[in-house]
């Protein structure tokens, strides 16, 4: 029987042996006992370090381990580290124990902080303790023998050893996705901008490296880059192939980089694109072109470059070999694909499916109409917004059109607003986005013609119409922005050039804005602060520090506070290249260029979730000085964790309760702008007692934010998204409601309807980059606590909730697909149930006690008499019946018997939907669409919303087109030039519709 040890005094003892046999002796069996004797041997430690220092001693190493381990237990993890370094081999990072697990966490971070620092000090391996790299190599090769591929990578990445990232990948079983994982890994958790960069160049050369590439991450990882050119030559590349299938690939890679919004980008691969030796003049259909040669002249085969039409296939009138089929093929879907980046493809395909699909209920805009006042011009300058944010890119005008009378009464700024909801109902309508308007844009030598307040709209809603798609719109805008000297018209352009030629840095337009702004004119002053930061989005532009000098310069708040957020605009997305810049501002005297400073800090990091900017922004929201300040560092949480939108409800949990009302408005944002789309329940619990809040302005902010997170949720996913419907409905009818509450449950109706039902707030990409317009879009519409007209800019966050199939040669064929999950899920919203106002539900009457009597003995006589009828009437049928009336008798008695049938049942819901492309898919709904099996279609990429591209396999057969009804130029929808809104106007202008017929009297 073993004996068992109950301390360790003995062993100590024998440290003090003269034998070194007795010392070894006495450190392995402390060396297997520490963890339940250390309080014991922790008495003894000097002792046992001596061993380490003696240099003749043979087994210095083991000491070192029992030494590290005791101060393991002690709690003291650094001098823990440091011995077990001194340990050598002898600290076996495969010990399946606490104290292993915790001293390599321990080593890992801080070999990462080392790397970090001597990155930042640009000194390679400079104060990185060798053994400290030691334990990381064998930690990494352990991983990789072992299998543990994921682990291996993320110690590689947050070490830095690109070497053995690289290692790990290329050993990993599935290697596409081991890159997959790494370039989320890259995008989540490096917070370093150059460091990333390295990340994903490696990334790509180990892409380019496989023998079937995948081009459509390269080129996304190229994007976040910044490499237009490489884009350009790996789609010049898959466009020459003459393969169809590289050439869907090339458009699905198109689409894709279009998602993500970058204007500027987009131009520079498409401009970089080469252009063919033969150029397609025109597309004319069923495969026809019109081909030009690249000299301009008739080429040998004697073709006239202005007018041949050439069949791309079996093409029976051009002569043999007078034109590359290689060529001619790269030159048409070279025009297709730069029709793409141009944004127009998806653009009007995006608005014959919102036209198409439209299920707006304009019965809730009535309710609404008939609960406002026409005095109230908050509430009703939020009707007209909540109309044109419910019918965004449909084309749909239908209730401008009901109430013609009702919009003429619209005045100054309210009338501003009116005119440039337009723009949202319009928004993309490239081609007739100026006709649409031309009723009340500025004209050429008409001065006072018009209103500047609907001239000034109209410019507004121009820029929303082309916003980020502001080619063939920005002279004009520059023009009228040129020619006007009201400040009204100004402000309208201003906003206008900013919206279409967002993020392009245009030094021509910049100047133009900047001499508005030099006006010192406090409403254009605004406008020009914003535009100026909305023309150099992302650009990280060195006139941020002008526009910090100007600020300083004005005494204008307005004009200061345009600024304070066109400065945070430049510094998107620019991570610790902006730091300087927000230290200055939020530093700064001045709680408008704080507040700034709060934006600045949230876009440079905005999708990160860094700790460093979620630290900053809360230290400022329990400490500063001004309200406004405080407020806006706790909404901007929201832009730094929409990545991680679950993590938002516990970091602003404290904050919703705070006794300060600013503070809890704020939280109640914060969920807004993260949770957005989500549907999340513990985003709803949080917004929930913020709905019915003490404060007026607190509810408006929690109802809109409600909104933003239930749009595209119906009740059979949420069951409070029916409450929250007739939450708004009675807030809207109760007379008694304050101004603030019902401006918001009025947004928020227009909201959660966005887009007739079939758009939703997205700010990442199905790729998981940041939709930068949509991003930016939400950060200038939080602008509206101070100015109204600013509502409109949460448009540019809408995405559709489609799934668009597309064919070779970009048409929408007719297919089915599969929804594997039941269909009331995911279904519309029911029609709207008017509620009654309270004021007109009729009260019952008083009854008196004689009266009751009165009546309840009418009632027993009448009871009686119909008694003696019935009985009279069974004699009559009973004498009726006999003889050859009996069969018919018996017939009509089976049939006044009351019926025994039981009820039908209600059929079970199916547990599956088939879906016809082009087809609504919600978020939530994505992970459940299946391919069909045997399907005619095979999407290139397989993704489950967006535009995909798909692989015809019977190319012979005839194929079904859908949306082809869509809105076109003869429709009134699209034609509508919307209301004029002066005072005198009662009617609506319509282009290319017969006028009504003239008054007549009729006689017989």
């Amino acid at each position: 029987m073993m004996a068992v040890v109950s301390s360790a005094s003995g062993l100590l003892a024998m440290l003090s042996e003269e034998h070194p046999a007795l010392k070894l002796h006495a450190l392995h069996k402390l060396n297997s006992l520490v963890n339940l004797f250390w309080p014991e041997i922790s008495t003894s430690v000097p002792a046992i370090e001596s061993l380490y220092e003696d240099e003749e001693f043979e087994q210095r190493q083991l000491a070192a381990l029992v030494v590290s381990k005791v101060f393991y237990y002690l709690g003291e993890l650094n001098d823990s580290l440091s011995y077990a370094l001194a340990a050598g081999p002898m600290f076996d990072i495969s010990e399946d124990s606490d104290y292993a697990h915790t001293l390599i966490g321990k080593a890992l971070d801080e070999s990462a902080s080392h790397k970090l620092k001597s990155w930042k000090k640009m000194e390679e391996g400079a104060s990185i303790d060798p053994r400290l790299e030691a334990i990381v190599e064998r930690m990494l090769e352990k991983c990789i023998l072992d299998g543990k591929y994921q682990q291996a990578m993320g110690m590689a990445i947050e070490c830095r050893r690109l070497d053995k990232l690289e290692e790990a990948i290329t050993w990993s079983d599935n290697v596409h996705g081991a890159l997959s994982y790494c370039i989320n890994l890259s995008h989540s958790f490096v917070y370093h901008w150059e460091y990333r960069c390295e990340v994903l160049r490696l990334l790509i050369k180990i892409y380019q490296g496989l023998s079937s590439p995948d081009y459509v991450s390269i080129c996304q990882c190229l994007m976040f880059l910044n490499e237009p050119e490489a884009v350009a030559t790996i789609l010049e590349g898959l466009l020459r192939s003459g393969n169809k299938d590289d050439a869907l690939l090339a458009f699905q890679i198109a689409f894709d980089l279009v998602e993500n919004e970058q204007q500027a980008f987009l131009l520079c691969v498409s401009n970089s694109l080469l252009r063919p030796k033969l150029q397609v003049t025109s597309l004319i259909g069923n495969g026809c072109v019109n081909i030009a040669c690249e000299n301009g002249s008739t080429d040998a085969a004697g073709i006239s470059t202005a007018a041949q039409h050439i069949q791309m296939t079996n093409c029976s009138h051009a002569p043999d070999g007078a034109l590359d089929p290689v060529e001619v093929a790269y030159s048409e879907n070279l025009e297709k694909i730069k029709g793409i980046f141009s944004g127009e493809m998806a653009i009007k395909l995006t608005l014959h499916f919102l036209y198409s699909h439209n299920r707006s209920d304009i019965s809730i805009l009535r309710t609404i109409k008939q609960s406002v006042e026409t005095r109230n011009s908050v509430c009703y300058s939020a009707t007209v917004c909540a109309n044109a944010l419910m019918h965004a890119g449909t084309t749909v005008d239908a209730f401008l059109r009901e109430n013609l009378e009702w919009l003429s009464k619209a005045t100054n700024w309210v009338k501003f607003s009116a005119t440039a909801g337009l723009g949202v109902i319009h928004k993309g309508h490239l081609k007739q986005g100026r006709s649409l308007m031309a009723p009340y844009l500025p004209q050429t030598g008409a001065a006072g013609r018009g209103s500047p307040y609907s001239e000034g709209g109209a410019l507004y809603a121009l820029g929303l119409i082309h916003a980020n798609h502001g080619e063939g719109i920005k002279q004009f805008l520059r023009e009228s922005l040129q020619n006007t000297g009201s400040e009204v018209i100004q402000h309208g352009a201003c906003l206008a050039l900013g919206l279409a030629a967002l993020g392009t840095a245009a030094e021509d337009i910049c100047e133009e804005v900047k001499n508005v702004l030099y006006t010192d004119s406090a409403v254009a002053g605004e406008a020009a602060g914003i535009s100026l930061g909305l023309l150099m989005a992302g650009t990280g532009s060195d006139k941020a520090s002008e526009m910090l000098a100007y600020a300083h310069d004005t005494q204008h708040e307005k004009i200061i506070r345009g600024l304070s957020l066109g400065i945070a605009l430049t510094v998107y997305g620019k991570e610790e290249e902006a730091d300087t810049l927000i230290e200055q501002l939020t530093r700064d005297r001045d709680p408008i260029l704080r507040y700034g400073g709060m934006y600045a800090l949230a876009l440079a990091y905005r999708g990160t979730a860094n700790n460093k900017a979620i630290h900053h922004l809360l230290h400022f929201a329990i400490s500063d000085a001004s309200d406004d300040v405080r407020r806006t560092a706790v909404l901007v949480l929201g832009f730094v964790l929409y990545s991680e939108p679950e993590k938002t409800p516990r970091i602003v949990s404290l904050l919703s309760k705070s006794y300060n009302p600013h503070v809890r408005y704020g939280a109640a944002l914060a969920i807004g702008i993260s949770c957005a789309g989500t549907g999340l329940n513990d985003a709803v619990s949080l917004l929930e007692p913020l709905t019915s809040d003490v404060v007026d302005f607190v509810r408006q902010g929690a109802l809109i934010a409600m909104a933003m997170v239930l749009v595209q949720t119906n009740e059979s996913c949420n069951h409070g998204v029916g409450t929250f419907r007739r939450q708004l409905e009675m807030i809207i009818l109760d007379k008694h409601e304050n101004t603030m509450s019902k401006m918001g449950a009025i947004l928020a109706s227009g909201i959660l309807d966005a887009g007739g039902r079939n758009v939703t707030i997205r700010l990442l990409s199905k790729t998981r980059h940041d939709r930068i317009t949509a991003v930016i879009g939400l950060a200038v519409f939080s602008q509206y606590w101070y100015w109204y007209p600013l509502l409109y800019f949460i448009s540019l966050s809408f995405s559709t909730t489609a799934f668009i199939g597309l064919n070779y040669d970009l048409k929408v064929p007719r297919f089915e697909f599969l929804s594997n999950a039941k269909p009331s899920l995911f279904e519309y919203p029911q029609p709207n149930t008017p509620l009654t106002p309270i004021s007109t539900v009729e009260l019952s009457t008083a009854v008196l006690s004689t009266s009751a009597k009165v009546k309840s003995r009418v009632k027993k006589q009448e009871k009686q008499k119909a008694t003696a009828e019935k009985a009279a009437a069974e004699d009559v049928f009973a004498s009726s019946s006999s003889g050859k009336g009996t069969k018919a008798g018996e017939k009509d008695t089976e049939s006044m018997q009351p019926s025994n049938t039981p009820e039908k049942k209600a059929e079970p819901e199916p547990s599956f939907q088939i879906l016809t492309n082009p087809a609504r898919v919600v978020p939530s709904q994505e992970n459940y669409i299946r391919f069909l099996v045997g399907s005619r279609y095979v999407p290139v990429k397989l993704e489950p919303s967006g535009f995909v591209l798909l692989k015809d396999l019977q190319p012979a057969e005839a194929e079904v087109l859908a949306l082809t009804d869509a809105p076109s130029s003869s429709r009134g929808a699209c034609r509508t030039a919307g209301v004029q809104l002066s005072s005198g106007s009662s009617a609506m202008a319509i282009d290319g519709e017969p006028q009504p017929p003239q008054a007549f009297e009729f006689s017989a």
